[in-house]
């Protein structure tokens, strides 16, 4: 049996060959995440892998469907396996919003699931960081945001040089779009389209998108002209002034090619890539202000953001940079059992270290005492601990080879 394409088996180090992932290069990344996020004040949240396909149809169109993972379930309900948090997140908000002071400050780990095509850097599912704020409009909530997606690259030690945040605003891609229209009739739908366009500046060619954009009334020499020059809106600027004065201006630059597809974003919005251009996006985000209001309905009213962090390129990107630990079991004591009429007293040992916190291996059955040393070697075990007569302990540092002789109940002194 194999498992289905583009989803992932996750085996402990060291891993059978490079075609599976590391489950302990999983928990490494989570533990970071986690720990960032708790820094910034962030509570973590969880919500349902399967929800109601209306809930993603309503945020993104019918369109989504045909990515999605979706069916009748045995209540008849039309059900799809999540392909992103942040509705599942606007309806938890939505429902009880009363009970949380302003800022809602949350963060979750969710797996996410989509049926399209694999490629580079994209699976069927993946894992991801999502960090959102809600309940404030003022443009310090996209700088903390930012600043959090920053922090968290850096816990892997990224620096600005190797990655940056590209920042731009849908609100100034609305001027530009009603600077161009002024004075004359706007196509139908010439909006959306307009936004399709910019958002695939960098993957059509020059003159596909000239023509395309000719059609709406604009020219490709325009678009180009108003992303070099670049001038940061009011709400950017005092985002980048935020983010100076935490010393952290030089991992953001304003970078209008980047506009987020999803048509819900309503201000400012990111993306993070490496520097040297080698991988898809790290991160994306932006502001979505009109998210809660649509999803119940028009009873709940509340401006967000929030970023997501997918686990798949970011383990491409550190692997290339060489940022992943070295990863093994962490075993703290390897208990030798030589004397089998010693068994009862070391798992009597064996459990007090468990309960002090130590992780601790042995043989489960009699075996030879080099073999038992070896796989305390394999284990790559700190300390190996063997109970003597008369409740004494001998414990062997493997590094130094230093032994110290004490009562079975004071090992953990000994340990230190």
């Amino acid at each position: 049996m194999e498992r289905l394409p583009g989803f992932r088996d996750f085996y402990p180090e060291p891993v059978p060959h490079k075609d599976v992932w590391s489950a302990d290069a999983r928990q490494f990344i989570f533990g970071k995440w986690r720990e960032t996020a708790r820094r910034y004040g962030f509570r973590e949240y969880d919500g349902p892998p399967l929800e109601s396909l209306e809930l993603f149809t309503t945020k993104s169109g019918e369109e989504i469907v045909g990515q999605l993972y979706n069916f009748t379930d045995k209540g008849d309900r039309a059900i799809a396996l999540r392909p992103e948090m942040t509705p599942t997140l606007a309806r938890m908000v939505a429902a009880h919003e009363r009970a949380y002071k302003k800022p809602i400050k949350w963060f979750a780990l969710p797996q996410l699931f989509r049926y399209e095509r694999q490629q580079k850097g994209r699976l069927r599912e993946h894992f991801q960081f999502n960090a959102d704020i809600f309940g404030e409009s003022d443009a310090a909530a996209d700088a903390e945001l930012i600043a959090l997606l920053i922090d968290t690259l850096r816990s892997f030690c990224l620096t600005a040089e190797d990655f940056v945040i590209r920042l731009s605003s849908r609100n100034a891609w609305q001027e530009f779009y009603e600077r161009g229209t002024q004075n004359r009739e706007r196509p139908t739908e010439g909006e959306y389209h307009f936004y399709q366009v910019i958002d695939k500046l960098e993957r059509t060619p020059p003159e596909e998108t000239e023509r395309k954009l000719v059609a709406l009334g604009f020219s490709l020499v325009d678009v180009n002209r108003f992303i070099e020059a670049g001038e940061p809106t009011l709400e950017l600027k005092a985002m980048l002034d935020n983010l100076a004065a935490r010393g952290l201006r030089d991992f953001v630059k304003v970078d209008y090619r980047v506009i987020r597809g999803l048509a819900y974003y309503t201000g400012p919005v990111f993306e993070a890539f490496d520097r040297k251009g080698e991988f898809r996006a790290i991160a994306g985000g932006g502001r979505y202000d009109n998210l809660v209001k649509l999803v119940s309905g028009g009873k709940v009213n509340l401006p967000a953001l929030g970023f997501g962090l997918g686990d798949v390129v970011l383990l491409e990107l550190l692997k290339a940079r060489g940022l992943l630990p070295q990863f093994d079991g962490g075993v703290d004591v390897f208990v030798l059992i030589e004397d089998e009429t010693l068994r009862p007293a070391s798992l009597k040992l064996i459990q007090d270290l468990r309960t002090a916190g130590r992780v601790v291996e042995y043989s489960l059955t009699p075996a030879k005492p080099d073999k038992q040393f070896k796989r305390a070697q394999e284990l790559k075990a700190a300390r190996t601990v063997m109970v003597g007569a008369n409740s004494t302990v001998r414990v062997r540092n493997l590094d130094t080879r230093q032994e110290k002789i004490g009562l079975a109940a004071e090992v953990v002194g000994l340990l230190d």
